[in-house]
């Protein structure tokens, strides 16, 4: 397999070279790296959202909208398929890296494959997989666009140049936080199995589907939409080498806390993201296709909470 940050690299080009076009706005630091706004102060759109998507896949997925329904009106949707499920979901499209600093002040997550240039999370160590390049990719969620802090941290951790650093960043209240946020729902089924104990590399191909949750620029609000959509309307297909268990376990479904809008798990957790248990972070329903074996269906949507959560009004 070739380097996943190389072929994120190749992506990165394509959102420099058609910044314009995609609403993004990259700009050079004084260290040399490159931040690319895809949503902090740049509009940034759906198809900017898409292409991020890709890139903190390491373009190892297919990343599609169609039009779909929730509770009875017409909804956008984000499909994300991927026949490298273990390397693109979990090595890349992650968000494993928090960058919280306190002088100066920031706070924001990091996604994408400069985490296994660094590759100290447990996912790296059971795959086996390890990557080296000189250039590298980490997707920055956050109201404030990284400086250079944040880009020689990232420098130093993954092993690179400043000038080798690009970060595209976005705010969760953004369109593009919205669609990056629909295209984690395979990757959240993948998670989960991984915290199960199932071996992640008998997922064969992974296809997910959520709904785009409407834009609020208000990150609290935004925060509750975009886990909603994926909790309460994520879909997600598996199909699988071995039979497991605990498949009953993966949908949102299988936790105590289902049925209850992610603004109320955010508010008795103090709006600390931190806080909330990572079990809840699932999809609604999940299809587990065992190879010459049992489909299990599994999980349920939930479009009466969805409608609420989205502000839809008849």
């Amino acid at each position: 397999m070739d380097s996943i940050n190389r072929m994120a690299i190749e992506l990165i080009d394509e959102a420099i070279d058609f910044a314009e076009e995609l609403r993004v706005v990259p700009h050079e630091l004084e260290s040399g790296a490159t931040v690319l706004d895809f949503g902090v102060d740049a509009p940034g759109g759906v198809e900017a959202g898409m292409l991020l998507a890709e890139v903190q896949t390491a373009g190892l997925s297919t990343v599609q909208t169609r039009m779909d329904d929730v509770a009875g009106a017409p909804t956008p949707h984000v499909e994300l398929q991927t026949d490298n499920p273990a390397l693109s979901l979990l090595c890349s499209q992650k968000a494993g890296w928090e960058l919280t600093f306190e002088d100066p002040p920031y706070d924001g997550l990091g996604a994408g494959p400069a985490r296994a240039l660094v590759a100290e999370e447990e996912e790296f160590h059971e795959l086996d997989y390890f990557d080296e390049f000189d250039l590298t990719v980490l997707s920055v969620e956050s109201i404030d666009l990284p400086g250079d802090r944040i880009a020689e941290h990232v420098a130093e951790r993954a092993g690179v140049e400043p000038s080798g650093v690009f970060l595209p960043a976005y705010a969760t209240g953004s369109t593009v936080g919205s669609v990056t946020a629909a295209a984690r729902a395979a990757e959240l089924a993948v998670f989960r199995l991984f915290e199960l104990g199932y071996d992640v590399r008998n997922v064969q191909s992974a296809f997910g589907s959520a709904p785009i949750a409407p834009v609020s620029y208000d990150e609290s609000v935004a925060m509750a939409r975009t886990n909603d959509a994926v909790a309460y309307g994520g879909e997600v297909h598996l199909t699988v080498a071995e039979d497991f268990e605990a498949f009953d376990r993966v949908p949102s479904s299988a936790r105590a806390e289902y049925g209850t809008p992610f603004e109320d798990i955010f508010d008795e957790a103090g709006w600390d993201f931190y806080e909330v248990p990572e079990t809840i972070f699932a999809p609604a329903t999940v299809t587990v296709d065992v190879v010459d074996g049992p489909t299990h269906v599994l999980g349920e949507t939930d479009e009466e909470i969805l409608a609420k959560s989205f502000g839809y009004r008849s």
